[in-house]
């Protein structure tokens, strides 16, 4: 673990804050906290879903340090983008919801981190980019792959080809972001969402969750609802399918149990 990666649990959600100051750069050793972390959430049935932010009030991180490439050190670059990809598919793959609020400027790695999310809050002040390129680089953490999903294609090149910085007002308007709301009001309006996540069913969320993800696949309509047929009876071989029908036949609120 990391004292740049500051983790909280409060009932059933997590909070991750990207800890390093001032602009809460990622660097090797927080991506692999950040990893480790998550895999120590998904062990822990308690916790159904995920906010991650930064500290402070301006960034919630401006990515990878560019100090880190000054050397122009292929082994150092391979770490870092190897340690990038885990971090990222470890926060993509979390078996809950996750949400990043985004209290700042989400810059590079630091969009990237958010892109892998399920959901983006973002506070009115919020400036977001892809600027890699025009240092020589390119988004090596999930940005040329997860952008346009969210996006399309002509603003995912209008970000990473031509290195346009967006406000948030811009980013709900293109579909970035799901919301937008006052400064300092991110981690707030998160945690609502991850309070009503945390009511779902967490069999129910996990398979939600792979046959959403999964409509990003090369797959035809057909097998994805072949998909969602036999998860939906694999649904009935858990605890929670038996309790959340009789939870709401009986008017009461269900006790899941995650399996």
């Amino acid at each position: 673990m990391s004292d740049l990666i500051r983790i909280e649990k409060d009932d059933h959600v997590a909070v991750i804050t990207i800890d390093n100051p001032p602009a809460n750069t990622w660097t090797r050793e927080s991506l692999e906290a950040l990893a480790a972390n998550i895999e120590d959430l998904n062990e822990d049935a308690s916790i159904q879903a995920l906010i991650i932010t930064g500290q402070g009030g301006k960034f919630f991180s401006a990515g990878a340090d560019l100090k880190t490439f000054a050397d122009g050190d292929t082994a150092k670059a391979n770490q870092m983008a190897q340690a990038f990809g885990r971090a990222f598919a470890a926060l993509t793959n979390f078996r809950g919801v996750s949400i990043a609020a985004i209290n700042g400027y989400a810059m590079g790695g630091g969009l990237e981190c958010a892109l892998a999310c399920d959901l983006r809050i973002a506070e009115e002040h919020a400036q977001m980019a892809l600027p890699e390129a025009s240092v020589g680089l390119l988004p090596c953490a999930g940005g040329t792959q997860n952008l346009p999903w969210l996006v399309g294609e002509g603003w995912a090149k209008r970000l990473i080809l031509c290195g346009e910085r967006i406000d948030a007002a811009k980013a709900e308007k293109i579909g970035l972001v799901e919301e937008v709301v006052a400064t300092g009001e991110s981690m707030s309006r998160a945690h609502e969402l991850a309070l009503a996540a945390s009511k779902q069913s967490p069999c129910s969320v996990s398979r939600c969750k792979q046959l959403i993800m999964s409509a990003r696949d090369n797959r035809s309509q057909a097998d994805g609802w072949r998909m969602e047929r036999e998860l939906f009876i694999e649904l009935f071989s858990t605890e929670d399918q038996k309790e959340g029908v009789q939870a709401f036949l009986e008017k009461r609120p269900a006790e899941w149990k995650g399996r």
